[in-house]
């Protein structure tokens, strides 16, 4: 009997290339052997992310590493697929004369096909239309048992002006109701406790296939499914925050009081030259709002500095807005000027040292803010998803709704208890460590 074949993935970037990656798996696994350990695969896929430098750069130093293993003999064939490959096509290939195939998206559906025509000793370079890429599928999941992502749209048609996604993903494309909840319920069945909602901007579900923002109307649906317990969003763009949205957050027990709310900026001008709404009055009039009408919110955002033309004043409105919002949760980037996109031809580019230098100083900035938000949960007893248990260190790891996994802060557990992942606990929460909550449990749901 012919041993099957074995064939390794790394996966780099968002959640959203994550959810690809695991569709492309459960296609794979019922013809070829899937290993952990890409050391010795007969084949590895790259799952790349192209969004900016950074992840470009990873994902170029990914596929020069399993280059250096294939010409030591200890893989065989190497292929790329992702954003990465979307995007600049054919140039990889030119460039990285280690990779033995390369696809777009759009050929993600015939992924055991590429593959077996790969370790035939073939070889494929294909970019059929990205809008060919599957949306829903069987996954075989990456994350751990008890949450996964759910992919609720595709693509992007808010066209901010620094952003390569519409030209790598296409416009949004939202995914019916009854096929989300019925991928839920799946989920759930298999023992998933976590969903978390995702899409490029999930405030824009529906807008394109039922010509209206249908977000409320999809988690009333997802609460209802039977096995899990949190839902959470990623990502809520400010400008589709209706009330509507706010009062289902607010009133749904099971959708988690947390924001992830992408600001980029609240300098007017700066915000109009992105392509996005709002400025600094009216940003901070919306975060009010979120905290008066959501019992607990916690509001995590990303900004992005040295946008073209921004200047050191515009810089110092972006500071005073952190300064007055006080987020529970920050992220800040230097701006990276993407090829294709309309920022990176605009004038007033600025140098790479004052991009880098202000958003040092904005996470600067942000730091004690954190430690005081954090110093604030101390005494208070929060619900606790158990994670999972740290060897080294023996102790047990959880996170409260105000924090996503592998993205924000854990909280460490104190117990006598044997507990397992995916388990609820109430946790005091008696201090605070580097960045996590330090929690003694109290009880452990049955």
């Amino acid at each position: 009997m012919n041993r099957k074949k074995t064939i390794g993935m790394i996966s780099l970037g968002c959640p959203k290339n994550q959810v690809d990656a695991e569709i492309m798996l459960a296609k794979l696994n019922d013809e070829f052997e899937l290993v952990g350990d890409i050391d010795g695969a007969d084949l590895v896929i790259v799952n790349t992310c192209g969004f900016i430098e950074d992840a470009k750069r990873e994902a170029i130093e990914t596929i020069l590493s399993c280059g250096e293993l294939k010409k030591e003999g200890r893989i065989g064939k190497l292929l790329v697929t992702g954003c990465l490959a979307e995007r600049y096509r054919e140039e990889v290939l030119a460039e990285l004369p280690e990779i033995d195939g390369i696809i777009g998206l759009g050929r993600n559906n015939d992924i055991v096909a590429v593959c077996r025509a790969l370790l035939a000793d073939g070889s494929i370079c294909d970019f059929p239309d990205k809008y060919n890429l599957p949306m829903s599928g069987d996954r075989l999941l990456s994350t751990p048992a008890h949450f996964a992502y759910l992919k609720i749209a595709e693509g992007c048609s808010n066209n901010c002006t620094y952003c390569a996604i519409p030209a790598i993903r296409g416009k949004l494309r939202s995914r019916a109701i009854e096929d989300i909840v019925a991928e839920a319920a799946s989920l759930g069945a298999q023992g998933v406790k976590e969903l978390v909602v995702i899409a490029q901007d999930v405030t824009k579900y529906g807008i394109d296939r039922y010509k209206k923002l249908m977000l409320p109307t999809l988690l009333n649906e997802l609460c209802k499914v039977d096995g899990i317990a949190w839902i959470r969003l990623l990502y809520c763009y400010p400008d589709c925050l209706t009330d509507e949205l706010i009062d289902t957050i607010a009133s749904q027990g099971k959708i988690c009081n947390y924001i992830d709310l992408p600001l980029q900026h609240a300098d007017k001008d700066i915000l109009r030259a992105m392509h996005r709404a709002g400025d600094e009055a009216s940003l901070l009039a919306l975060i009010e709002k979120l905290r008066a009408r959501i019992p607990g919110v916690v509001i995590r955002t990303t900004f992005i500095t040295g946008f073209p033309g921004e200047t050191a004043a515009q810089f110092e409105t972006l500071s005073r807005f952190v300064e007055e919002a006080q987020f529970d949760r920050l992220g800040c980037f230097a701006y990276s000027p993407e090829e294709g996109t309309a920022a990176a031809a605009m004038d007033g580019q600025l140098n790479e040292e004052t991009k880098r230098h202000r958003a040092d100083l904005i996470m600067q900035q942000q730091q004690p803010i954190f430690e005081h938000r954090q110093q604030q949960h101390v005494g208070k007893t929060f619900r606790v998803l158990v994670d999972g248990f740290d060897e080294e260190n023996l102790l047990y790891l959880g996170r409260t709704y105000m924090d996503c996994a592998e993205i924000d802060s854990q909280v460490i557990l104190s117990t006598e208890e044997e507990l397992l992942p995916g388990q609820f606990v109430t946790a005091k929460i008696t201090g605070v460590c580097d960045v996590d909550l330090v929690g003694e449990v109290i009880s452990v749901d049955a």
